[in-house]
């Protein structure tokens, strides 16, 4: 009985974006979707650093991304902190972030601040508003639910734990996979943490999150990346998940 059913379970939802869009990684990323057009997975959500040097030619070439039906979404500012915001944040940076988690140099109005700005840099340069936004690194920083919902115009954010509807003021915790081993350490801790995402996902029968950065598919755990995206998956929009989205979908 229980083969059968395993047999006939539905294939696991997937939530896969591609981070760190930006001039700078814009070949990298390029390459990384041709080889998700290869794996057949749509959609895809692209994560868009608005604050680096967008010329009219990278600009053109968002704007072809998102007609070719990628989901953007915001992803900070500059995706660099120019100063650590204290211990935690020192510590953040040695063993997760380095520079790019650059919320934790910022105060709760410095956070608002930033997260408005990241997402009237769309409608200025002729993009559609996201549905989402990620601080880089996945840390939010010091600010409430509460505080998004009134503040902050994105109705869906993600961090390390899950992905947070605005305005529920709910956090829906998902598991999550990465790849981007770029020093030896990081590559069998990643391993083992993709694995047990993996099993929590199939026990708890939770959507999982794919988070690929520009040069995984040149890095340590490209193979796994490659296994991963040939799994039986049902990729699934973050929007799916907000519940202004699920009242007009029964409306």
């Amino acid at each position: 009985m229980k083969a059968a059913e395993t047999l006939s379970a539905p294939p696991p939802k997937a939530l896969i974006s591609v981070h760190d869009l930006m001039p700078e990684t814009l070949p990298a990323v390029q390459r990384t979707l041709k080889r998700l057009e290869q794996h057949q997975r749509a959609p895809i959500t692209l994560l868009v650093v608005p604050g680096r040097d967008w010329d009219r030619t990278a600009l053109a070439t968002l704007r072809s991304l998102e007609r070719d039906g990628y989901r953007l979404a915001g992803h900070g500012w500059r995706h660099r902190a120019d100063a650590f915001g204290g211990l935690y944040h020192r510590l953040h940076g040695l063993f997760l972030s380095r520079r790019v988690a650059e919320h934790l140099a910022l105060d709760e109005a410095g956070i608002i601040a930033l997260i408005q700005r990241c997402h009237a840099w769309f409608g200025d340069h002729g993009l559609e508003p996201p549905a989402l936004y990620v601080p880089p690194a996945w840390a939010m920083g010091q600010i409430s639910l509460a505080r998004l919902r009134d503040t902050c115009p994105f109705p869906l954010y993600e961090r390390f734990d899950g992905v947070i509807d605005a305005a529920a003021e709910r956090v829906q915790p998902l598991p999550l996979l990465g790849y981007e081993a770029d020093h030896a350490l990081r590559a069998p801790i990643l391993r083992l943490w993709n694995r047990w995402n993996w099993q929590r996902a199939r026990r708890q029968v939770l959507p999982i999150r794919i988070g690929i950065h520009p040069r995984d598919i040149e890095l340590a755990l490209a193979h796994d990346l490659e296994c991963d995206l040939a799994r039986a998956l049902e990729p699934i929009a973050y929007d799916s998940l907000s519940s202004a989205s699920a009242a007009t979908s029964s409306a």
